[in-house]
């Protein structure tokens, strides 16, 4: 099993645990060995998952503005917790790939191996969600022959991404292309450089 295609397994057991009691409130129960990979994986899908969910909620037209509010800014520290998660999975990158020659005509890719491992998170659990509506006992033929369409594009795009994934690493593996770790600056959630929140100082 290639490391995108067990990643993806891994991304599918958190998202099959996550919907076992369905609730944002649930902790991960991570199975795998606490600070390796594969239960950053998992815990980086749990995060994705509960975030789906809490973008579910915040659309619901009839919820109280001010507990719109408070989910508001948890979607913000989810999406914080997120980018971190990224983050480590590709520090770890770079600490495998450490000694790697790199070749003098290698190039960079648009995007690190974690942020397209990110993509591959989010993916399964649109394949997920979807195959749901497919299944949908109250839904008519016509609703469930949409979804079925828009899921096997989705399945498709998910070979596709696992095989991209593994591409970029092998890449990475032989010197041909090379990663760097740019950490996100998210300037709205520092105080020292969102002009509302250094104004309000004033």
């Amino acid at each position: 099993m290639t490391f995108a295609e067990k990643a993806y397994s891994i991304f599918e057991e958190a998202t099959r645990a996550y919907h076992v009691k369905d609730d944002i409130e649930a902790a991960s129960p991570n199975p795998y060995e606490k600070g390796s990979v594969d239960a950053v994986l998992f815990d980086k899908n749990w995060v994705d998952a509960v975030q789906w969910h809490f973008e579910d909620i915040i659309r619901d037209p009839e919820i109280d503005p001010v507990a719109a509010l408070t989910l508001k800014r948890r979607i913000d520290r989810s999406n914080q917790v997120r980018t971190d998660m990224v983050e480590e999975i590709d520090t770890y990158f770079r600490n495998r790939f450490a000694e790697v020659k790199v070749l003098a005509d290698a190039t960079i890719n648009t995007e690190s191996p974690a942020w397209a491992l990110d993509r591959l998170s989010i993916l399964a659990l649109k394949i997920y969600h979807m195959r749901a509506e497919v299944e949908r006992p109250d839904a008519d033929a016509d609703h469930k022959a949409r979804c079925a369409a828009k899921l096997a594009v989705l399945e498709e795009q998910r070979a596709d991404l696992i095989s991209a994934i593994d591409a970029l690493l092998d890449d990475i593996a032989a010197g041909r292309k090379f990663m760097k770790v740019y950490r996100q600056m998210k300037m709205y959630n520092d105080p020292a450089t969102n002009p509302v929140l250094y104004g309000s100082k004033k």
